[in-house]
C-alpha cells in the first residue's frame, strides 16, 4: 500500500513557477518558437495563403525541394568525445572578411509582401549578427534605401540579367555607389519555373483585391491592414509591375544569358563576384576560370527546374573540380543549424538561408528574423559541441557522411 498525504505549502511553494505575462503579442508568439519549423507554423497562421505558399512552395511536384531536405536528413554525424568544447568558434571567413557565423541571409524577391517591414528588417538583423545579407533585384526596397537602413551591414547585390543590358549596368553602378561589397549573378532563370501553388492561388504582385483574397483577408486582418496602410510595394530595380511572378520573369529576364555575361560583369565590377545557381562541376569550374570569386550551388530553393541535382550530394564533386580557386557556398533545404554544420563538413565554405528567415519575418517582422538567426546560431553551437569540435576549421567529411539510399 502506498501511503498518501496532503502536501504542505512549504513543499508546494518551491514547485510553483509563475511567469510574468508577455503583454506584447509578437514577443508572446515568438517565445513559443524553438525551431524554424515552429516559426513556419506561426507564419502559416498569420499570413494569407497565397503569400505563405509563395515562400513555402517550389516548382511543379516540388521534388527538388523534398530531395534537398531528405538529403540533409540522411546525414550521419560521427562525433568525437572527450574534447574541450567549453567554448566554440562559429566564425568563418567569407569573401575574405570575417563573418560571425558560416551563413549569409539570401536575397529573396518581394520581401515586403511577406511582412511590411521587409528587407530593411532583414538587413538590420544581419548587421547585428555580423553576417552578410543579399538584396535581390526583385526586392521591394531600393538599393539606396537598404544601404541607409543598415549602413554597417555587409551588403551584397543579387543581379538578374535583363534583356535591356543598360538597365543591368545601371543597377551595378548604383550598387557600387551605395557601398555594396559583392555582386551576385543568378544564372538559373532562363525562364520562370512552374510554381504551381502560385498558379492555383492566382498570386499577383502586388496581391490583388479579389473575392478570394478579401475572404482570406478576413482570416488575416493584420497582414492586410499593414499592406494597405504602409507605403505601396516598390521594387529595388524597377518602378511597378502588375501580374504574376512568372510573367514578370519571362518578360524581363534574358534567356540568352551566357558565359560571356560573366566575363562582362567581371570587367565592370571590381569587387567580389559570386555566381549563383550552379548545378554541375563543369559549370562551376568554368565560371571560376572566368574570374568568379565564389560559386553558389543552388537549384533556386527547388523553385526553377524540378528534379534538379541535390546540392549536398553535388558538393564534393564541385570541391574536387575547383579546389581552392574559389569559395563554395550552398543553399536549398536548410532549416536547421545542423544542416549548415553538415554542409561545412562536406566541403562548403558557407551557406545561404532564405526560407528560414522568411518564416521568421512572416511570424514577427524584424524580431522574427532575429529569432530565426538566434535559433540557427544555437543549433550550430550545440551541434559543434556534440561533435566534439571547437572550431569550424576542424570539420571535414570524417564528421558527416551520407547514409546510403
Amino acid at each position: 500500500m502506498v501511503r498518501r498525504q496532503i502536501p504542505r505549502w512549504s513543499e508546494l511553494r518551491p514547485l510553483l513557477r509563475v511567469e510574468p505575462p508577455k503583454l506584447n503579442p509578437t514577443q508572446r508568439r515568438l517565445s513559443q518558437a524553438h525551431t524554424i519549423a515552429d516559426l513556419r507554423s506561426i507564419a502559416r497562421r498569420r499570413t494569407p495563403r497565397a503569400v505563405f505558399d509563395y515562400t513555402d512552395g517550389a516548382a511543379e511536384s516540388e521534388t527538388s525541394l523534398r530531395r534537398a531536405r531528405q538529403t540533409f536528413s540522411e546525414i550521419e554525424f560521427h562525433p568525437s568525445v572527450l574534447r574541450d568544447v567549453s567554448t566554440v568558434d562559429t566564425s568563418r571567413t567569407i569573401l575574405g572578411k570575417p563573418s560571425a557565423m558560416p551563413f549569409s541571409l539570401a536575397p529573396t524577391g518581394f520581401t515586403r509582401m511577406m511582412n511590411h517591414e521587409g528587407e530593411p528588417a532583414v538587413a538590420r538583423v544581419a548587421e547585428r549578427a555580423g553576417i552578410p545579407y543579399g538584396l535581390s533585384t526583385m526586392g521591394t526596397t531600393s538599393v539606396e534605401d537598404l544601404a541607409a537602413a543598415a549602413p554597417g551591414a555587409r551588403k551584397w547585390f543579387q543581379l538578374y540579367v535583363w534583356r535591356d543590358r543598360s538597365a543591368g549596368l545601371e543597377l551595378v553602378r548604383r550598387a557600387k555607389e551605395a557601398g555594396y561589397e559583392a555582386l551576385m549573378l543568378t544564372v538559373d532563370t532562363a525562364v520562370a519555373g512552374a510554381r504551381m501553388r502560385d498558379v492555383r492561388n492566382g498570386l499577383t504582385i502586388p496581391p490583388s483585391l479579389t473575392v478570394k483574397t478579401i475572404a482570406d483577408g478576413a482570416l488575416h486582418p493584420a497582414w492586410w491592414i499593414n499592406l494597405l496602410t504602409t507605403e505601396p510595394l516598390r521594387f529595388a530595380s524597377f518602378t511597378r509591375w502588375e501580374g504574376t511572378v512568372a510573367e514578370l520573369m519571362n518578360e524581363m529576364f534574358d534567356p540568352s544569358l551566357s558565359f560571356a555575361d560573366v566575363e562582362w560583369l567581371r570587367e565592370i565590377w571590381d569587387g567580389p563576384l559570386i555566381i549563383k545557381g550552379l548545378q554541375n562541376a563543369a559549370d562551376a569550374s568554368k565560371v571560376v576560370e572566368l574570374g568568379a570569386d565564389a560559386v553558389i550551388l543552388s537549384n533556386h530553393g527547388g523553385r526553377q527546374l524540378d528534379r534538379a541535382p541535390t546540392m549536398l550530394e553535388l558538393l564534393p564533386r564541385v570541391r574536387d573540380a575547383i579546389g581552392d580557386r574559389g569559395e563554395i557556398m550552398l543553399d536549398t533545404g536548410i532549416l536547421n543549424g545542423a544542416d549548415i554544420v553538415a554542409a561545412v563538413a562536406r566541403g562548403a565554405d558557407s551557406c545561404l538561408v532564405g526560407r528560414a528567415y522568411l518564416y521568421g519575418l512572416m511570424a514577427g517582422g524584424e524580431r522574427g528574423v532575429q529569432r530565426a538567426v538566434d535559433i540557427l546560431r544555437t543549433e550550430i553551437e550545440r551541434t559543434m559541441r556534440l561533435l566534439g569540435v571547437d572550431s569550424l576549421t576542424k570539420l571535414d567529411d570524417s564528421y558527416a557522411t551520407l547514409r546510403p539510399h
